[in-house]
């Protein structure tokens, strides 16, 4: 697992794939937080995150599938998948291997965003006026948030040799999980159904992490969704070695 998740990673950084994705992440999360009218904290006049956390993941959406659709679509379509199947490499290792990589690369990518924290509390009137346990939440959410992406975008991956297709169905899934959901479930009312849909939205799941509460529930449900999507993707690599 860890020679996979050092190639994986080194190639990253060997090309322009990681710095295109940090460049705009950060470029379009600065522009939101910081200059736009209607999201900017400096307009608000709270020293308030609010504005990062809320539109975070939708930039997010789309560019984690743009991240994990190289990862085994690539690997298949270079032949190079057969070969890695036909070494003596556990099928875990190999699905583990790739999704930490991908998630490292996400994170290192979040990372920075913890200037706004500093900037934040710097800017409180006092300084430190801010909700640091509800940033820490969201923090947590986030990082979760991204694990599943991630996961949803290694199993999209390994479905087909097609990178284009792999990105799609990586942000079907994620807008799905995050929005579909929640708008499906106002639909049935009040009954089982709504309720259901409604605790099994990622949207729900992250914002009750940003409330600064940290309910284990919501991490259990999180870590189990990308356990799932780990397994679906596990399932799939164990059916292209037969």
């Amino acid at each position: 697992m860890l020679a996979i998740f050092r190639k994986e990673v080194a190639s990253f950084f060997n090309s322009l794939i990681a710095y295109i994705v940090m460049a705009v992440f950060l470029t379009a999360i600065g522009l939101i937080v910081w200059v736009f009218p209607d999201s900017n904290i400096l307009d608000y006049g709270y020293a308030d995150l609010g504005s990062f956390f809320g539109l975070a993941p939708y930039v997010l959406i789309f560019l984690i599938p743009a991240i994990t659709m190289r990862s085994l679509a690539e690997e298949s379509r270079n032949g190079t998948l057969e070969l890695l199947l036909t070494k003596p490499i556990r099928n875990i290792d190999l699905v583990l291997g790739k999704f930490l990589a991908n998630w490292v690369l996400v994170v290192l990518t979040l990372l920075p965003t913890l200037i706004y924290y500093y900037s934040v509390y710097k800017l409180g009137n006092p300084v430190g006026d801010v909700d640091s346990a509800a940033v820490a939440g969201s923090y947590l959410g986030l990082f979760l948030f991204t694990g599943v992406l991630v996961a949803m975008g290694i199993w999209a991956s390994s479905l087909n040799d097609n990178q284009i297709v792999a990105f799609i169905l990586g942000v079907f899934l994620a807008f799905i999980w995050y929005v579909g959901f929640g708008a499906i479930s106002g639909m049935f009312g009040d009954g089982f159904a709504a309720n259901l849909l409604s605790g099994i939205a990622l949207d729900v799941q992250y914002q009750a992490l940003g409330k600064g509460l940290i309910d284990s529930r919501n991490v259990i449900y999180l870590l189990s969704l990308i356990i799932f999507f780990i397994f679906l993707t596990l399932w799939r690599v164990e059916g292209l070695r037969k």
